[in-house]
């Protein structure tokens, strides 16, 4: 069941608190309200302190049993995508089941970068776990899925600190995050 998130759904991510727990320290509810309702799709979450390097974001959820696709998106700002969004996107990763790809592209001023799709092998298994890991470096995002590191994104929006949201949606149910 899919519900929408609202601004009291968010959820703060602060890097040294990474933990594979819902007790998660790091992961902090303004209304102190059950985590497993917040982490509902689609899902928009403060990064604490915006990225830089050596923070990584974790995302741990179930693909969805008929998925169509799912995206995970790192961006500066938290305007609605439902307006004409202003905000860049500083990583988006678009896993689509169709034709079994991983995208990754970016938005920079208004203008979405061309997307990048060579990868070894699709990673995501209908109705099955995954664990996505973003680790931020200077110059490039690193990309593991399962363990299993699978591409760098070099950074295109410079200002690390301006990235401070993340976004979930799709076809997955979120299990944790940090």
């Amino acid at each position: 069941m899919a519900v929408q998130a609202t601004e009291k759904d968010v959820i703060n991510v602060e890097d040294d608190h990474l933990d594979d727990s819902f007790g998660n320290p790091g992961l902090i509810s303004p209304d102190k309200e059950d985590l497993s309702r917040l982490l509902t799709v689609p899902f928009s979450g403060r990064i604490v302190g915006g990225m830089r390097p050596g923070k990584k974001i974790i995302v741990m959820g179930i693909v969805d049993v008929e998925p169509d696709s799912f995206n995970v998106s790192l961006t500066c700002g938290r305007g609605s995508e439902k307006e004409a969004p202003q905000y860049d996107v500083a990583l988006k990763l678009a896993a689509r089941f169709t034709d079994r790809q991983f995208l990754r592209s970016a938005r920079v001023s208004g203008k979405w970068t061309e997307e990048e799709a060579s990868i070894a092998y699709f990673p995501f298994i209908p109705d099955q776990p995954f664990r996505i890991e973003i680790h931020c470096e200077h110059q490039r995002f690193r990309i593991f899925v399962d363990g299993h590191q699978l591409f760098d994104f070099y950074h295109k929006v410079k200002s690390l600190s301006s990235i401070d949201t993340v976004r979930i949606d799709g076809g997955l149910h979120i299990t944790k995050l940090g």
